[in-house]
């Protein structure tokens, strides 16, 4: 079972301040025989929440390009998503939730960015 578009999350109110800590796994392609390639399809990276108080999990697609942030570094995740996934077992169903983002960026980053181009930012209709 999956939610159909997952879960939009207020970042502020639930995890507070992030700190980038490390790359956690990549995770790779299989083609159509089922071979694993050397082509990275997404990467999970480990984040310190304060609001959740503890480390968190939040994928990437390859297209946002490798992070290599200082560690403890602070950083904002754009457009992030909650989902999860169900797995029926004999007593009823196991659930995993994860968190996607669209990019990882330095908070300091996204601050002096342009109001109209902040992630998750609507542009002003005149």
């Amino acid at each position: 079972m999956r939610l159909a578009e997952g879960i939009v999350i207020e970042k502020e109110k639930t995890f507070g301040i992030l700190k980038f800590s490390a790359l956690r796994r990549e995770v790779k392609i299989v083609d159509d025989v089922g071979n694993v390639t050397e082509q990275v399809k997404e990467r999970t990276y480990d984040l310190k929440s304060k609001g959740q108080g503890r480390m968190i999990q939040v994928s990437i697609p390859t297209s946002a390009g490798a992070k290599n942030f200082d560690y403890n570094a602070e950083v904002e995740l754009v457009n992030p998503v909650a989902d999860t996934v169900a797995t029926a077992t004999y007593m009823g169903a196991d659930v995993d939730w994860y968190i996607k983002a669209d990019d990882i960026i330095l908070k300091r980053l996204a601050q002096n960015q342009p109001a109209d181009l902040k992630p998750n930012s609507i542009p002003n209709k005149k």
